[in-house]
């Protein structure tokens, strides 16, 4: 397979053409008013909810909503080819919509027509409209129009009757909500499990937006083959992922990508030490000369570092007529700045730091199944952390960056319910680290009372966390112990990212633990990155391997997780996803046998 410059991959089913493109015998060219109005009509009458299913046959329930949340319906695409600029106005208007629309320059379906055609991208002046369409109930849609100008008789005409036949650009468009590289992989990887495969894509620096297109599985029940996610930003680090997947690299060359993996870590972490998304912003670019001069560095090598961030999408080159010269950050990049509410700079230390370290000891953890940390450094995770205060409140602030799985629980049926249930219902937090998903709870639900279960300073943080926050100082429970008479009814008890630390033994141990403190009625709440049953791509298994190297642990299926319930004299209530490929299983008692 092709790459062009854009770095958008030939769409599977797709051919180069012969310089003279062609069109079939007797073929009837579609009228581009009539499909126009055509797609007009079919926005005002869709919406995600609807569409998904169409698109995805298969996908229901928990993954549908999600998918539906994080995906707004925003258009359907379509390419025409109208003789001049005032043949576009009245088309537009014909089908009623905004003649005056204004329009920007293509990028992604002008490279993709000149692979196809064998033509100059300069030669190709694409435009793209969106005229606004509002839905049924007054949504935000539009119909997005790519118009290539083709007089009559000009050379472009057989470009004009083989497009309009094969409609290789048309498609429906899901724009995301609050995009950022993981939200985008997730979605990707949801997309994947359900028939969808990548189909190119690119990023428009005109309207600074990243497309990431796909085509539907053969047995979607709706007439379009091709789904587009559209994300405002610059997302060119997980379109490089995206496009990947295609497999349009020769093996020597995706083997050369997969060996640099470390070079990326250090790359992103040595960005975060030196605190340069605190010198950069995402407005104005800065030259390198004058961010070396405000962060202490070399220009040669922050130059370097620089141009390599950009291949990753942290930062971005601003070049050209009118332009200042320089580095820019990136909505990526800007997750490591140090005052982002959301920053992930803790973890670009965390995973630059010890745990890079540890996974050069991979071999042994492979060998002998035991944690690579351990053999490292002298003691196990846990211990080592514990004494350096240092560390361990980087530990604690890395665990916190991941907060952002923790937004749905809050509304959880069995978290709501005990809300409700009581005015003394207490939700007890195991191992919580500093309290944030302990927070997010009290401050959904005021009427609930907050139990930590943690080490000291772990407890410190969260006192100090959940006093800012309104929510009241959490309780340490004596000696690190569980017991039921901290637990009151209505009771939820959640364990965050726990079980994965441990082997199957110690996870039967800490849920037998958990089942005797709780009441009958009360809900366990078990925060976890599955391990998908059917092998498709997950942070899970990544993780899996991060887990067996550091800490001796591992990721599980749900089936797995359910055998370790069932053995604590628990039942799997259920599961549904989190943001960051993150799941929450629900377990309640198992009821006791009916007495003869």
């Amino acid at each position: 397979m092709t790459t062009t410059l854009a770095g958008e991959t030939m769409p599977p089913g797709e051919t180069m053409l012969p310089d003279a493109t062609m069109l079939p015998d007797e073929t009837v060219l579609p009228d581009d008013t009539a499909r126009l109005r055509a797609a007009a009509a079919f926005v005002r009458e869709h919406d995600s909810t609807t569409l998904l299913p169409l698109l995805l046959p298969g996908i229901d329930g928990a993954e549908l909503r999600t998918l539906a949340e994080r995906c707004r319906f925003a258009h359907a695409g379509m390419l025409l080819f109208p003789p001049d600029a005032q043949s576009l106005r009245a088309q537009l208007d014909a089908c009623g919509l905004a003649a005056d629309t204004p329009s920007h320059p293509s990028v992604v379906v002008r490279d993709r027509l000149a692979r196809r055609h064998r033509r100059d991208p300069a030669e190709l002046d694409v435009r793209i409209l969106r005229p606004q369409v509002p839905g049924a109930a007054g949504e935000r849609r539009a119909v997005e129009v790519f118009a290539l100008t083709v007089p009559p008789h000009s050379a472009l005409e057989p470009i004009a009757a083989y497009e309009r036949t094969r409609r290789h650009e048309a498609h429906l468009a899901f724009e995301i909500e609050r995009p950022d590289p993981l939200v985008l992989r997730g979605l990707g990887a949801t997309l994947a499990r359900h028939g969808a495969r990548p189909d190119g894509g690119g990023y428009n620096p005109h309207e600074n937006g990243t497309v990431l297109y796909f085509t539907t599985p053969a047995d979607s029940s709706c007439g379009y083959r091709r789904l587009e996610l559209y994300a405002h930003g610059d997302h060119r680090g997980a379109l490089a992922d995206h496009l990947g997947h295609q497999g349009e690299r020769q093996p020597a060359e995706t083997l050369l990508h997969l060996l640099t993996g470390a070079w990326t870590t250090q790359a992103l972490a040595s960005f975060a030490r030196l605190r340069l998304p605190d010198a950069m912003d995402t407005r104005t670019a800065c030259s390198t000369e004058d961010l070396a001069r405000l962060t202490a560095t070399h220009p040669r090598g922050l130059d370097s570092l620089l141009r390599y961030l950009t291949m990753l999408g942290a930062v971005t080159h601003d070049t050209g007529p009118g332009r200042q010269e320089g580095f820019r950050l990136t909505e990526l990049g800007a997750l490591l700045r140090t005052d982002e509410p959301a920053s992930m700079r803790p973890l670009a230390l965390m995973y630059g730091g010890p745990f890079y370290r540890s996974f050069g000891g991979l071999d042994h953890a492979v060998r002998t199944g035991l944690p690579a940390f351990d053999h490292l450094f002298g003691e196990n995770h846990f211990d080592h952390f514990a004494r350096d205060p240092e560390l361990a409140g980087l530990f604690d602030r890395s665990m916190a960056a991941s907060a952002r799985m923790f937004r749905p629980l809050p509304a959880h049926p069995a978290v709501t319910a005990a809300a409700r249930a009581s005015s003394s219902a207490t939700v007890v937090d195991v191992a919580g680290g500093n309290g944030e998903l302990l927070g997010q709870v009290l401050t959904a639900h005021p009427g609930l009372r907050g139990v930590l279960l943690e080490r000291p300073h772990a407890v410190e943080a969260a006192r100090r966390l959940l006093g800012a926050a309104g929510c009241g100082a959490p309780l340490r429970l004596p000696r690190g112990r569980l017991r039921r008479r901290t637990v009151r009814a209505g009771t939820s008890t959640s364990l965050s990212r726990v079980l994965h630390d441990w082997d199957d033994d110690r996870c039967r141990e800490i849920l037998r633990h958990c089942a005797r403190a709780m009441p009958a009625h009360a809900d366990l709440l078990i925060v976890e990155r599955l391990l998908p049953a059917d092998g498709s791509p997950s942070l899970a298994t990544a993780w899996d391997l991060h887990m067996l190297c550091n800490v001796g642990g591992r990721e599980r299926t749900a089936a797995h997780y359910a055998r370790l319930l069932a053995d604590a004299g628990l039942d799997l209530q259920g599961h549904s996803p989190l943001p960051l490929d993150a799941h929450v299983l629900h377990a309640r008692k198992t009821p006791a046998p009916p007495r003869p």
